[in-house]
């Protein structure tokens, strides 16, 4: 029988109350609490470090002035990948899903990502596709969505993020996850006009429901506070 998940729309959320919630959550997950959840939000501008980078700021380009003037925050995070950029008119995806018993394979978890975002994107025009050795989702060389994620007692959190309206120009600030040779994209720019985020999440929780044969549970309203998650 397929399992239920929650979706959480929760609109625009710092990075750091983001982490925390999904902190909580993953608890209640592990506890069985909780179904499986997937948060969906944007986050003000923010440059976030992965594991392997959180000593090491040489994939970050921009001098801490120009961040102030920017208006973007340095987070170091708890997931997988380098250096990387999230703000709004981005999609950000946080799943936090218990794998077990029949999907602990960390591989399968990252491809099957990969295929909601394809799957998602498809329904508005785009065709992407994964590129040998690269995680997330490509249009030629140029990145579409990033992924990057943690998995703690097969307890998934962290995630996606697509771009979707994002301001590109803010990818220079960084080495984006430490790829030299490749440049980004957005749904906006491939389209070559705008494209609802709330159109957008509703394709990818369709994709993610089918990917990982979830059942859609009663949503959590997204006006519901934080601290009450």
């Amino acid at each position: 029988m397929p399992r239920d998940i929650q979706i959480r729309r929760l609109g625009r959320v710092a990075y750091g109350d983001a982490l925390e919630l999904q902190k909580r959550l993953v608890e209640q997950r592990k506890t069985g609490e909780i179904p499986d959840q997937l948060l969906l939000l944007e986050h003000p501008p923010v440059i976030t470090l992965g594991v392997k980078t959180r000593n090491d700021r040489s994939h970050v380009l921009a001098a801490p002035e120009t961040l102030d003037h920017e208006g973007v925050e340095v987070f170091v995070s708890g997931r997988g990948g380098d250096v990387t950029y999230h703000g709004p008119g981005q999609l950000v995806g946080y799943p936090i899903l218990d794998l077990r018993p029949d999907r602990c394979d960390v591989h399968r978890y990252v491809r099957d990502l990969e295929e909601v975002l394809i799957r998602a994107v498809a329904g508005f025009g785009i065709v992407s596709h994964r590129l040998p050795g690269l995680t997330g989702t490509w249009v030629g060389h140029e990145k579409l969505a990033a992924i990057g994620v943690r998995i703690a007692r097969w307890v998934t959190s962290h995630g996606f993020a697509l771009n979707v309206s994002t301001n590109l120009a803010h990818f220079g600030l960084i080495v984006p996850c430490g790829i030299i040779d490749k440049g980004v994209t957005s749904l906006d720019k491939l389209s070559g006009g705008p494209i609802a985020m709330n159109n957008v999440e509703d394709a990818v929780v369709e994709a993610f429901s089918l990917v990982f044969g979830r059942r859609l549970a009663a949503a959590v309203p997204a006006e519901a506070p934080v601290q009450n998650c």
